[in-house]
């Protein structure tokens, strides 16, 4: 049984081509580039998407208001989950009065179970339509971590696909050059055992 002898394409020798070289050196970027890079990379892309996400929904607290509302349907019953997970909600009828202004309708998303008569906000943009609620710092930070882990599984991706590549090119090289060897020397090889 061989041995395995370690860092021989660093070392010179005689059976060490070029190729060997540059997949060595490709082989220490890619770790490199695989620790550091690639958490780097979502770590900015996140942080910049915490950014645009906490700027949209300060945007969205100023455009936006909310009002107190009555429930006028019956929202459907809760049904048991079996995970006991997030209780359903449903889009329902419900009404409000704006200061100044007259009674108005809409729909509202309201959790199950929820009988007319029953008090939920809405939230209003300045036409008076009704709208979704600003994001809140949960659903920021969710999409920064969404955003910033697509980041470094995008980056590591490319990385191995580039080293993959690379490797695949210096296999490629590395039987050129030995065809090449082979040619030249094979003769003289054949020469001495005939």
């Amino acid at each position: 049984m061989g041995t395995r002898v370690r860092g021989w394409r660093w070392r010179p020798n005689p059976l060490r081509r070029h190729c060997d070289v540059v997949e060595a050196w490709t082989a220490l970027v890619v770790a490199v580039l695989l620790c550091l890079g690639a958490p780097l990379a979502g770590l900015v892309t996140g942080w910049q998407a915490y950014d645009t996400a906490r700027d949209t929904a300060a945007e969205q607290r100023a455009e936006r208001h909310r009002v107190r509302a009555e429930v006028t349907e019956q929202a459907p019953a809760e049904t048991p989950t079996a995970t006991g997970g997030k209780q359903p909600t449903y889009w329902v009828a419900v009404r409000w009065t704006e200061p100044g202004e007259r009674e108005r309708t809409g729909e509202a998303r309201v959790p199950a179970g929820t009988r007319p008569g029953d008090r939920t906000h809405v939230w209003l943009d300045d036409t008076g339509r009704v709208v979704a609620a600003p994001a809140d710092s949960t659903a920021i930070w969710q999409q920064a971590l969404a955003v910033g882990g697509c980041a470094t599984g995008g980056t590591a991706a490319a990385v191995l696909v580039g080293h993959f590549v690379v490797r695949r090119v210096a296999l490629h090289r590395r039987m050129t050059e030995w065809e090449r060897e082979w040619a030249r020397t094979g003769p003289e090889w054949s020469r001495r055992w005939a």
